[in-house]
């Protein structure tokens, strides 16, 4: 599997704030904090992944689109817990589709960087909003049966 190379750049004259003000006069769908959460999502991401594979001495680490939509799930999750599927379609992120979207807003104007294996689509459907997000918090099943309270004849 390709590994892509989705790490922010390290560039001192780089203002990010600026840039998002760029992108977002072209593309307005999302608010300037879903930028802000899929930078700090990826930063998140690439530290879990390198504790996960430090068994393997791993020196650096590349992220896939998938991984990087898992690493977002889970950053969301612990940011926001039952809220986070709330918090995240506040700013215009309802699919994983869209981190993407962000992802690549942001290669475009070089605040993050890619190999040429990886795709936007790498993203698409990678988890449903609802399942993610909601599921987690939802009661657990009874596993004992109810009691009926028909009357006796």
């Amino acid at each position: 599997m390709a590994r892509a190379c989705l790490l922010l750049r390290s560039m001192p004259d780089l203002d990010v704030n600026e840039i998002v003000k760029l992108i977002r006069k072209e593309d307005p769908r999302f608010d300037r904090a879903a930028y802000t959460f899929v930078r700090d999502g990826l930063e998140y991401a690439v530290k879990e992944l390198k504790k996960r594979d430090a068994a393997r001495a791993k020196i650096s680490r590349h992220v896939t689109g998938r991984e990087l939509a898992e690493g977002l799930r889970d950053y969301a999750l612990d940011q926001f817990g039952p809220l986070a599927k709330t918090v995240l379609n506040a700013w215009g992120l309802h699919e994983t589709g869209h981190f993407g979207d962000i992802v690549y807003n942001f290669i475009e104007y070089n605040v993050f960087s890619k190999t040429d294996s990886d795709r936007r689509e790498d993203f698409d459907d990678v988890y449903d909003f609802d399942e993610a997000f909601e599921r987690p918090f939802r009661p657990r099943a009874r596993r004992l049966p109810m009691p009926s309270f028909a009357e006796a004849d």
